[in-house]
């Protein structure tokens, strides 16, 4: 058409928006969930894509984050308590340097260091030493779920300008 104005809004990629924003949770919860296992990853960086793009809803996110980053580390707890004997395996996600180091935090602040189990530099191996110790998994599930829920929270709150 003449005159017509270009359109402004951006391709979808499936054939519903319901659709984009489940495969947009879907990739954050593969993201989150391996970022506290085995494989290194920045799922932070996925979470400001998505609501850079509008891709989904923020609090459902910031939950699927959460939730996903949770059982990882649930992951990483169930090393440490069943699977610690192959502390030596290249596999095995914290090396024995990284254990020595979180529980030397563990045993001085006990399980609310498990509240740091998000940090980039030492949250995984926090998880594993919670395992080797047996925690409690409801003690280790919320303290956990609540430092995972916070940190993606400020990251969502400052994308969108609320903070910073």
């Amino acid at each position: 058409m003449v005159g017509a104005e270009p359109r402004s809004r951006r391709p979808r990629l499936l054939p519903s928006p319901a659709l984009d924003h489940l495969a947009a949770l879907s990739g954050l919860f593969a993201s989150a969930f391996l970022a506290a296992t085995v494989l290194p990853g920045a799922s932070e960086i996925v979470l400001v894509a998505i609501l850079a793009e509008g891709a989904a809803d923020p609090v459902a996110a910031v939950l699927v984050a959460g939730i996903a980053n949770t059982l990882g580390s649930i992951t990483n707890w169930a090393l440490g308590r069943f699977f610690l004997r192959y502390q030596d395996r290249r596999w095995f996600p914290v090396p024995k340097s990284g254990l020595d180091k979180a529980a030397s935090i563990f045993n001085r602040w006990g399980v609310w260091s498990l509240l740091l189990a998000w940090w980039p530099l030492g949250g995984d191996a926090l998880t594993v030493v919670a395992g080797l110790l047996k925690v409690p998994l409801l003690t280790f599930t919320l303290l956990v779920g609540f430092g995972k829920l916070v940190r993606y929270a400020l990251v969502a709150l400052a994308t969108l300008g609320f903070i910073g």
